[in-house]
């Protein structure tokens, strides 16, 4: 078997540390090699190994925490079977092709499958696939096709639960404060001081206590169980020693002469009120997602036995023919075998123009047909569509952990336990000091509630979140958090030239002879012989100039390619060698008759190739690659930002120069061969550089690793996009400006985070300890800061970070 690794929805946190406590509940158990889970989207990535347990193990030890994990339960039609085996069979191939699959049952009887399942983690088709493959077929009906988003159900049920005990506490709360205030301040008649007007606040306060509050005893019992503690056990212990010491009074009556039922009802409502608004808006900081799971359409035409049917999006398979007519979104990746238009790939690229396609191109699931009529072949269906890495890349960095976020993690790990002594040592000193019960006790309450571990929790996530969401609207697709965090480190950015700066589009622009007897087109002739079957993109323009002339070329025998030298073979039974100069001076091969032309040509900036024929140069071949539009504005762009940009070639220095000059960058690594590329980074990092490696191709990818970012252009090799930190999906330079200015304001905005939940509970906590009691020129509300404003203070202070996070959403990163 193999380690697997899901990411799913939880249910039932309260704060950070629930996080930290699903954590180590995973982390203890056997098979467990990894878990993170991130209270801000609250989803956790669990790596086990299948062999030692399964998904339902994991899924119980989350159950035992005190937590949850939504399912989905469906139902599909089976059609093959013929024995009860049959059943078996089904079931032992569904469980064995699908981690996430919690359950699977299937009735002979009915011909039923049961598929019990964690959202999002299932396509229907490669359900449909493994049924299949195990000799039977799953009938897939639209009603099968489109389940109802289960962890957004719980979602939506969780808040209308939270809503439903909000508006109690308040409906109750409410009252009961006007009532006591109004007593305080002497403003109701001597009846309000009779005993039975007690007993109408704890007739209030009490549903208010334990159905509104019930939530806070229960979390707080959970934590404890688990050998921690977290935000619930505060609200829990502050409300109730109010609630507790009122009901005393109530029935000993020498214990005091008054009740404080209102405290405890409203500091509950008021925080209940904290987390309900928390909760609403921490859900707007994953709006990413959701817009990129919107992108996808339900259903999608096919051509079916010469017919245009429309069916589910899940249905769609590989080689099928799509049709999509004008406005309406490409449901899969594809590529066109009729007609022409204009496609609109703004959200998946961040690039506004439509892009033309015609036959052959190639369109992808999401992006909108803007103009003609397309049909086009699917090639990519489900979760191999660009849309859907696209939206597991997001959910990877927001489900990931910068490393700033270690000291918050930290701190929360021993802040409750903290409070819990700050406040037992309070009441402690002030009972020593005024003799006074109550009013330590109220200091003590105080302490307990004003308390924030969730304004650590969520300063760091939520602004990654807001972060990569706002990336991905922009084309600009950071693998993990570390990458974010780094890119607002960095000092160096080094561009690769071919395909990165330029367009990677070689063109041959010179055939030089340098023989009379033998003519340009046989220089030519000869080059591409060499160069036939050539992957090198200055190889293939060499062979495509020549076909593009007519020319018939030879099959080279004896070939040898020399790693960014040069390639060299038999061509009609003499030996042909074409490569850089450099190469044949280290063959010693001389070179002097070509001379004056290689300054010339390399003067104007183009890479030039020396043909030498039975030892003898007799050719020269010049290629340009004009460099992208966007170039120049994208390297002033990185200048403007401080940072130092070096182009990094295998060209000779002279052809560097040139096109580093055209784009405006002043540092040059020349004749670099393709193994030395990541050598080069190495060299620039031990110099005390941060260093980001922008790239596209397989040769990069060596390079793209050994960066501190690296940068893989969207629209280059597979390699380096697997290799890459950060994938920019428009394939434009300009989104590397973009994504590093985008990375300092998230990190701008994460230290702003840190830095209000820090000093909000550095400053507020000894407030509430009663530290400016002595001072009598300080504000009344703060020498005796009364714990109903430490419970509002508590609940703004977690809806203030997230708000400061979500302002990502409206900055600026062009």
């Amino acid at each position: 078997m193999a380690e697997q690794r899901l990411t799913f929805p939880v249910t039932g946190m309260t704060c950070a540390n629930c996080a930290a406590n699903i954590e180590r509940t995973l982390r203890r158990t056997e098979g467990v090699s990894e878990s993170n889970v991130n209270f801000a989207s609250e989803q956790a990535t669990v790596s086990f190994d299948d062999a030692a347990l399964d998904l339902k193990a994991v899924m119980k030890r989350i159950a035992d925490a005190g937590y949850g994990v939504p399912t989905v339960k469906t139902e599909f039609p089976v059609t093959g079977m013929t024995c009860a085996n049959c059943a078996a069979n089904i079931e032992r191939a569904v469980k064995r092709a699908f981690p996430a699959v919690v359950d699977a049952s299937v009735n002979f009887a009915t011909e039923h499958l049961f598929v019990e399942y964690v959202p999002g983690t299932l396509e229907f088709s490669e359900l449909a696939d493994a049924v299949g493959r195990a000799g039977y077929q799953l009938i897939l009906s639209e009603e099968t096709a489109d389940p109802e988003d289960a962890e957004a159900a719980a979602r939506r049920a969780e808040i209308r639960d939270q809503t439903l005990k909000f508006a109690v506490g308040l409906a109750l709360s409410a009252p009961l404060f006007i009532l006591s205030m109004g007593r305080d301040l002497g403003m109701l008649g001597p009846w309000s001081h009779r005993a039975w007007f007690n007993w109408l606040f704890f007739l209030l306060a009490t549903p208010v206590q334990f159905y509104t509050g019930w939530d806070y005893y229960v979390g707080g019992i959970k934590s404890l169980k688990n050998k921690s503690a977290n935000m619930d056990v505060l609200v829990a212990m502050g409300s109730s020693m109010a609630y507790f010491y009122s009901l005393g009074v109530l029935l000993w009556p020498a214990l005091g002469d008054h009740v404080y039922f209102e405290t405890s009802a409203v500091i509950i409502t008021l925080i209940k009120l904290g987390k309900l608004l928390e909760s609403r808006t921490k859900g707007k900081t994953g709006g990413a997602i959701r817009k990129l799971m919107g992108l996808r359409p339900k259903t999608a035409f096919v051509i079916r036995e010469e017919k245009e049917v429309e069916i589910p999006l899940s249905r769609v398979q590989i080689h099928d023919t799509v049709v999509v007519r004008p406005g309406e979104r490409i449901p899969v990746d594809g590529t066109v075998l009729e007609g022409e238009s204009a496609v609109d790939e703004s959200m998946l690229t961040g690039e506004p123009l439509p892009v033309d396609k015609k036959p052959g191109d190639t369109v992808t699931g999401g992006t909108i047909n803007a103009e003609g009529r397309l049909k086009f072949e699917a090639t990519r269906v489900g979760k191999d569509t660009a849309l859907a890495q696209i939206i597991r890349l997001v959910q990877q960095a927001q489900g990931s952990k910068a490393p700033i976020q270690a000291l918050a993690d930290r701190v929360a790990a021993v802040f409750v336990p903290g409070v819990i002594g700050i406040a037992f040592i309070t009441f402690i000193v002030w009972w020593a000091v005024t003799g006074d019960f109550v009013f330590s006790m109220i200091r003590l309450v105080a302490v307990l509630v004003i308390a924030c571990p969730c304004a650590l929790g969520l300063a760091t996530p939520t602004a990654i979140m807001a972060g990569t969401g706002k990336g991905a609207e922009k084309g600009i697709l950071f693998k993990d958090s570390t990458a974010l965090q780094t890119a607002s480190e960095l000092t160096t950015v080094v561009l690769d030239k071919t395909g990165t700066l330029t367009l990677g589009k070689p063109t041959v622009s010179d055939v030089v002879s340098l023989d009379a007897q033998i003519p340009s087109e046989e220089i030519l002739r000869l080059a591409a012989s060499v160069e036939k079957g050539s992957e090198h993109p200055i190889g293939k323009a060499i062979v495509k100039r020549a076909q593009g002339q007519g020319l018939s070329l030879s099959d080279p025998g004896g070939f040898k390619a020399h790693r960014g030298a040069g390639v060299q073979g038999i061509i009609d039974g003499k030996p042909v060698l074409l490569g850089k100069p450099k190469w044949f001076l280290e063959m010693d091969i001389p070179i002097d008759p070509a001379k004056k032309a290689l300054e010339d040509l390399q003067s104007r900036g183009k890479t030039v190739m020396v043909l030498a024929v039975d030892g003898r140069a007799t050719g020269i071949i010049a290629v340009s690659d004009a460099l992208k539009p966007e170039s120049g504005e994208a390297v002033a762009a990185l200048s403007e930002q401080g940072l130092k940009v070096v182009m990094l070639t295998g060209d000779n220095r002279e052809t560097a120069a040139i096109i580093a000059a055209q784009a405006g960058i002043e540092n040059i690594i020349s004749e670099v061969l393709p193994d030395e590329k990541s050598r080069q980074i190495k060299t620039l990092q031990e110099q005390g550089e941060r260093v980001a490696m922008v790239g596209d191709g397989i040769n990069d990818a060596p390079a793209l690793a050994q960066a501190d970012v690296g940068f893989a252009i969207g629209t280059g090799a597979d390699v380096a996009m697997e290799t890459g930190d950060v994938i920019l999906a428009s394939g434009s330079l300009g989104g590397i400006p973009r994504s590093i200015a985008l990375s300092r304001i998230t990190m701008n905005a994460v230290k702003q985070n840190l830095f209000f939940a820090f000093f909000y509970n550095a400053a507020l906590i000894p407030i509430a300890a009663g530290v400016l009691w002595p001072l009598e020129g300080a504000p009344g509300f703060l020498r005796q800061l009364h714990p109903i404003l430490a419970a509002l203070a508590m609940a703004a202070s977690s809806i203030s970070v997230v708000t400061n996070s979500l302002r990502l959403y409206r900055k600026s990163i062009d």
